[in-house]
């Protein structure tokens, strides 16, 4: 991956440089985090000419090594107005990677309003006119392109609400059959893409040379020993069986669920919407349904699914937990096709689940709806497709939700809305939303493994475990693979130092492979700094820290000078 194409939105110019060694050192999360620290003025408008957006391979992603078909989206965030990266699996990462690119970045912006497709080839990168799909829904966009480049091609895009500039748009990766739409969705990126006057990126590999390895050998004995070790782990066999909706039991039991705006920890209907009732009524509806697929070629987890309706016929893939639990019981919503409806809905117009879920939720604590009203809230994220007035106020975001309805109880941390654990029964995630550069995002540090290992309604160890969390998920971002990938990598950090080494050439120490987390996080916490958005300036929200939340009883009581500490945790040179 040697390649950095940098394609100018405003005069169509588009450039292709040759990476150079310290950018060939970046990858994924890193290499979002170290462009925008070195080109992006810090002060800009989200959605203005300075701005930019890329699409950044992991340093593994060229290679056959299970689950690095992730790719990293990113740039100054509309919801947060600091760094945010967002990874998504589909096929069009890989591809990215089988032609050699290391980036694909977006810059300036049209200085007319203009909507066109952005074609990636081994021999051609090109912008091509796309009026013909101005306020396409998704699907439909994929649809059409898949006619005109066929089925061999990665393709992402945004939906109308990325094209209306809503803050809460994502950027929507498919793969080869159309069947999974996979979403870089928080953050507001498809609005971000939008400004550029890109409706999609469609990806072509079919001439794309052989990547040339260091020591091929040592790196296929790394990437088997990843899978022998996924294999063995029994959280794998998990996910496989029950998809991430197996979270949600224990979340319920553990009264950190969301539910009704974050009134509740627990959820009266948990048992239809967890991850038995998704994978039995899967597999007795049967038809299109699928238990068990994965989000990227050749993945050994395959933790993803396909939710039929009782016919057999497809609703959406996937069902995830998140998207259950914001658009399920935080909306006091307890029927699984209504939820899939509606996760379908929010991949259709092009709109961040966890975020719409939020915003519907405080639309429904402010009267617009009532809770449990799954009919009412389709028809809210329609209107989000539709930009009504109503529409556009859901589309961008809980903060603004709230702001305009006259709800002061509103789940969010630095602009962008809590996903699937609240803070308050499970603290490590909340020093995460805080003080992570990223959020409120459960991908940036989840304390969900901790449970049985540290006390979630306490406060000992939560600021030392947020912080190796946090370096573990920016280093496996960086790297392009997937979380779930922790176990084995923890249990066996060789198998990561030979993968790195067979790709690269040079010895990797375990304290190596963890500074590119360390140096990530300090990329993207300097940025953040200069564009005036850090963990001291909106912390967690007022009412989270004075709400006893049922049935824990618990508030978030971690004062603000401990969760400062974060920066200063050392860890030790082994630790991974």
């Amino acid at each position: 991956m040697d390649w950095i194409i940098r394609v100018d939105t405003r005069t169509g110019n588009i450039r292709k440089d040759r990476a150079t060694p310290e950018e060939l050192g970046w990858g994924g999360r890193l290499l979002v985090a170290k462009v925008l620290l070195r080109e992006v003025p810090p002060v800009c408008e989200p959605l203005g000419r300075h701005n930019k957006l890329l699409f950044a391979c992991g340093l593994l992603a060229d290679a056959p090594i299970t689950t690095t078909g992730q790719l990293s989206v990113g740039g100054k965030s509309p919801l947060t107005g600091g760094v945010k990266e967002s990874n998504v699996g589909g096929f069009a990462g890989k591809r990215l990677a089988r032609l050699g690119i290391r980036a694909l970045i977006l810059e300036d912006a049209p200085v007319l309003p203009s909507l066109r497709v952005l074609f990636v080839g081994a021999d051609r990168v090109e912008l091509i006119d796309a009026p013909e799909l101005k306020g396409l829904w998704v699907g439909d966009t994929f649809r059409t392109l898949r006619s005109r480049y066929g089925k061999d091609v990665g393709l992402m895009a945004i939906g109308p609400a990325g094209e209306m500039l809503m803050y809460g748009a994502g950027v929507a990766v498919s793969d080869d059959e159309d069947t999974q739409v996979r979403y870089a969705a928080r953050g507001g990126l498809g609005a971000l893409m939008g400004s550029k006057g890109i409706k999609a990126v469609v990806v072509d590999d079919k001439d794309a040379k052989q990547p040339v390895f260091a020591d091929k050998e040592l790196l296929m004995k790394g990437a088997r020993a990843l899978v022998e070790g996924l294999m063995s782990d029994p959280k794998t066999e998990n996910r496989h069986i029950y998809g991430t909706p197996a979270i949600l039991d224990l979340a319920n039991r553990s009264g950190l669920l969301p539910t009704r705006n974050f009134s509740s920890g627990s959820f009266e209907r948990a048992d239809m919407i967890n991850g038995e009732y998704v994978r039995g009524t899967i597999a007795k509806r049967g038809g299109e349904g699928r238990s068990g697929t994965g989000c990227v070629a050749g993945c050994a987890i395959r933790c993803s699914n396909i939710w039929p309706d009782r016919t057999g016929k497809k609703i959406v893939a996937s069902v995830q937990y998140e998207n259950i639990a914001l658009l399920g019981s935080n909306c006091g919503i307890g029927d699984m096709d209504r939820i899939a409806e509606m996760n379908d809905l929010c991949n259709q117009v092009g709109v961040d689940a966890i975020e719409t879920g939020a915003a519907i939720a405080v639309a429904m604590e402010a009267g617009v709806i009532g809770f449990g009203d799954a009919e009412g809230a389709k028809g809210l994220i329609r209107q989000i497709g539709e930009g009504t007035y109503l529409g556009r106020i859901l589309g961008n975001g809980v903060v603004v939700t709230g702001r305009l309805l006259g709800i002061r109880r509103v789940p969010a941390v630095k602009g962008q809305a809590i996903p699937g654990y609240d803070p308050r029964a499970l603290k490590g995630n909340g020093v995460t939303y805080v003080t992570s550069p990223m959020g409120a995002d459960h991908t940036a540090g989840n304390a969900f493994e901790t449970l049985n290992t540290i006390n979630p309604t306490g406060k000992e160890r939560q600021v030392e475990s947020s912080r190796m969390l946090q370096v573990r998920a920016a280093m496996l971002d960086s790297l392009g693979l997937c979380l779930f990938t922790r176990p084995p990598i923890r249990k066996n950090p060789k198998m990561l130092l030979d993968m790195l080494k067979g790709r690269y050439g040079r010895d990797y120490s375990i304290g190596d492979a963890r500074r590119i987390g360390e140096d990530c996080l300090d990329a993207e916490r300097e940025f953040n700094k200069r564009a005036g958005v850090d963990e001291t300036v909106r912390p967690m929200p007022e009412f989270m820290q004075e709400e006893a939340l049922p049935p824990t009883g618990a508030v978030f009581d971690i004062p603000m000078e401990e969760m400062a500490k974060v920066w200063d945790v050392k860890l030790g040179e082994d630790d991974i």
